[in-house]
């Protein structure tokens, strides 16, 4: 029993250092889904999992972080994510001028 307590431990300190933080994804409907990521875990597991629980393809949507769009193989490390920080999940429009 004590492996436990130290698990735990170990989990908070890690979080505690930054290793992983809380993404929110918000569908144009205000809708959000919340997910606990890793900051060197690509980017493409949550676009991945918030397709698959919207039952949507992943070729029809698009990822935005502060505006900009966000490739898949892309980390929060490198886009300098914190805790909270929202992608915004945008339906793909094709055409148009």
């Amino acid at each position: 029993m004590a492996d436990d307590g130290g698990d735990q431990k170990f989990k908070q300190e890690g979080n505690a250092q930054g290793n992983v933080i809380n993404l929110v994804v918000k569908d144009q409907t205000g809708n959000e889904v919340h997910f606990k990521v890793k900051m060197k875990t690509k980017l493409e597991k949550v676009f991945n999992a918030y397709c698959n629980k919207k039952g949507v393809e992943p070729s029809s949507v698009r990822f935005l972080f502060d505006g900009t769009r966000v490739s898949p193989g892309a980390t929060p490390d490198e886009l300098g994510m914190e805790d909270g920080d929202v992608l915004d999940c945008v339906i793909e429009q094709v055409g148009g001028r």
